[in-house]
């Protein structure tokens, strides 16, 4: 939970200036609660959009201070609890996010789900499928059932990682679906193209949001982001410029992308 972290994240609530870059677009968020989530749904209200996100309901707290944050852009927010594992649940995300705003415009799929692994022998069965039906099943399922609602000029954005590309093996299933979503992202692109609807993904570095300290590394947290050669940590206000840009019409000729957001670390 974000008010347990110390220090606080920046997620663009005191910094983020909008320009009408969304305006008028309809947005769904997964994992917009907080982190990188949250730097999104606040940059693309302010961006004129109107945003849904969802959450595991136990992060409610989370998600109303995100909706606040929407409701103060001048955007009524649509809040959706409840667990990506379920098909029938991220069904019931487009479908609620559509009959609501009349349309869907703007997928981000950014929820993701990660543990430290002591190593592969340590690696439990349960745990394994909860990562690869968070951070993969999930993204198709919500992308198989928003296009046939998405017209010509929408735009589905995944959250990837540097782990998709330098993987660590504390990280080994997290960083396996993190490489799949780049594969994901860029043969749905190839499909999707002919009908005009984009898809990119962005690839942050060491981004601090909740999901660090919830990783379980007690020992790593005070150092976190100090290997990359800007030399510290990204806040997820730092993303939110990459997916307002691919999201919008200064994109539209961006498509299979992956913009990497990582301190200066390679891809």
């Amino acid at each position: 939970m974000t008010a347990r972290m110390a220090p606080q994240p920046d997620h663009g609530e005191q910094s983020y200036r909008g320009g009408g870059r969304l305006q008028g677009r309809r947005a769904l968020i997964t994992g917009g609660d907080s982190g990188i989530g949250r730097a999104v749904a606040i940059a693309f209200a302010r961006e004129g959009a109107r945003v849904a996100i969802s959450y595991l309901p136990n992060e409610q707290a989370d998600a109303e201070e995100t909706a606040g944050w929407i409701t103060d852009a001048g955007h009524d927010p649509l809040l959706l609890p409840g667990d990506l594992q379920s098909e029938q649940h991220c069904i019931d995300l487009v479908r609620e996010t559509e009959q609501t705003f009349g349309g869907l415009d703007l997928l981000v799929l950014n929820a993701a789900y990660q543990r430290d692994r002591g190593g592969i022998e340590q690696l439990p069965t349960e745990d394994f499928e909860r990562v690869m039906r968070v951070n993969l099943f999930a993204p198709v399922f919500l992308a198989r059932a928003a296009v046939p609602h998405m017209e010509a000029g929408s735009s589905i954005i995944t959250t990837s990682s540097i782990q998709g590309f330098d993987p660590s093996c504390s990280l080994v299933d997290y960083a396996m679906t993190k490489a799949a979503l780049v594969a994901f992202t860029k043969a749905l692109a190839a499909e999707l193209g002919p009908r005009g609807i984009r898809v990119n993904a962005v690839a942050p570095g060491p981004i601090w949001t909740p999901l660090i300290p919830a990783t379980g590394w007690p020992d790593h947290v005070p150092d976190f982001g100090h290997d990359t050669p800007i030399g510290r940590a990204g806040q997820p206000a730092e993303l939110a410029g990459a997916y307002v840009y691919l999201a919008s019409d200064e994109a539209s000729y961006v498509s299979g992308a992956v913009l990497p957001v990582t301190g200066g670390m390679g891809l």
